[in-house]
């Protein structure tokens, strides 16, 4: 099994963190793992990306070019990225802030109102969280959930432990999403 994941999304959305939670928890699991940020003039609004792979195999390379799955936080992640994903991969669209549809019929596509669903548990800053939660529950195979919510312990630091039920109930939100 290998998993390779590009996050992207507008410089402040989480797209680092999301990748980095994939990254522990696949370490956790005992899997090999890479993430690989995108930064540059992306921090000051414009797109900003990850790529993350988690294999039971060895890692040759940090760079993800074919996708299985991409979770596009905004538009112009979704221009960008839409066709790296491999067919049969999938498409994470944030649909709160991407006005339009994906061109693709060869992958299974999901639009998510994270940042909605974001506000309705309190917080817009879980948005990523919550397009996190719909990747689990359709990926199913890279990371569990428990494994994910065990990094949130070690990429939200022990100043913001506080944050991790609000977090783990955007996660729950998204999977609901996708399963409805």
């Amino acid at each position: 099994m290998t998993e390779q994941i590009i996050m992207a999304g507008f410089g402040g959305q989480g797209v680092m963190s999301m990748g980095q939670l994939l990254a522990y928890a696949g370490m956790l699991e005992g899997k090999n793992v890479s993430w690989l940020p995108s930064y540059g003039p992306e921090m000051r609004g414009g797109t900003a990306n990850c790529c993350v792979i988690i294999s039971d195999d060895m890692v040759g390379s940090p760079i993800v070019t074919q996708a299985t799955a991409v979770i596009a936080l905004n538009k112009p992640s979704l221009d960008k990225f839409e066709d790296t994903v491999v067919p049969g991969g999938l498409l994470f669209i944030n649909s709160s802030l991407v006005d339009r549809k994906s061109v693709r019929d060869d992958i299974q596509v999901y639009y998510i109102p994270a940042n909605e669903e974001a506000d309705r548990l309190g917080n817009s800053k879980v948005a990523n969280s919550v397009m996190l939660g719909a990747y689990l529950a359709r990926a199913g195979s890279s990371v569990t959930p428990e494994s994910v919510i065990e990094a949130l312990k070690k990429v939200l630091g022990s100043s913001k432990q506080d944050l991790i039920p609000l977090n783990e109930k955007a996660l729950k939100r998204g999977a609901e999403l996708i399963n409805e």
